[in-house]
């Protein structure tokens, strides 16, 4: 549509407002479907039977749930912790530099992960660790830090890049004239500078890992189920309202990491 002065807006598309609409209704609606169930009484997924807390605690004292939940927590701190550390010195390695032949390259191999399609990183991650297991003996959770960590690695370079494109060097090149080391000038400048991005990046990569099924279903051994999983799993032998419980909370912390980036963002821009 065009404006007054004959510019096209594309602000203003006739129709624009119902589509949107339409597709957040289609896409919100099922989720909050789940959560009203989530608090039924009854045991039926689709017949209202009065409010109540049961699933709650039903999930609360399952020591299957409670396994799987510590276990997928565990996970997607470790596996959140090396992406980010990976992804930020990553980050830095590829903006604090002159362009260079290949640069671009790099870029398409730290974000590879995105482009191919999960279940090939799952099959890969499949293969290389059967062998290591062949080799090792070792069939510990080692291997789902690994290959979550792998996989969530380009989730958390891109908030920590787009943080530091965004970020004037001269103060780092002004501590760099004070003779200060370049250990030093990243930690007392360029890191408290980084601190959102790093933080973002490592939320994403913590709540990919936390609800990812595809490269633990692969990756995984015996006895290692994670909470998406076991959900999974229980979903294939009969839905109960225990599941609706357990996805609603699954809804709260990803709502509480959207919300505390968000936050940290402000502040950010704030800041600035």
């Amino acid at each position: 549509m065009a404006d007054r002065s004959g510019n096209f807006d594309v602000r203003h598309q006739g129709g624009f407002t119902l589509i949107a609409a339409f597709t957040f209704f289609a896409l919100y609606l099922p989720i909050a479907v789940l959560v009203v169930f989530a608090f039924n009484g009854g045991d039926s997924i689709s017949d209202w039977q009065g409010l109540s807390l049961h699933w709650f605690y039903e999930a609360a004292r399952d020591d299957r749930v409670i396994d799987a939940a510590i276990r997928s927590f565990v996970l997607a701190v470790s596996a959140g912790g090396i992406a980010t550390l990976t992804a930020t010195l990553a980050a830095i390695a590829t903006t604090r530099t002159a362009p260079y032949r290949g640069l671009s390259a790099k870029y398409a191999f730290i974000n590879l992960p995105l482009m191919v399609p999960e279940i090939v990183t799952g099959v890969a991650l499949l293969i290389f660790f059967s062998r290591v297991k062949m080799w090792t003996g070792y069939s510990g959770l080692g291997y789902l830090i690994a290959a979550h960590a792998a996989f969530c690695i380009p989730f958390a370079y891109l908030p920590i890049r787009a943080r530091l494109e965004s970020m004037d060097d001269s103060l780092e090149r002004a501590a760099a004239d004070l003779y200060a080391t370049p250990f030093r000038a990243f930690r007392y400048v360029t890191l408290p500078l980084l601190w959102p991005g790093v933080l973002a990046g490592f939320m994403l990569a913590f709540v990919i890992s936390l609800d990812d099924v595809v490269i633990t279903e692969f990756v995984k051994s015996g006895g290692q189920d994670t909470l998406p999983t076991y959900m999974l799993g229980q979903i294939r032998r009969g839905t109960t309202p225990a599941m609706n419980a357990i996805s609603t909370i699954f809804l709260l912390f990803s709502v509480l990491a959207v919300t505390i980036m968000f936050l940290v963002d402000g502040k950010r821009a704030k800041a600035q």
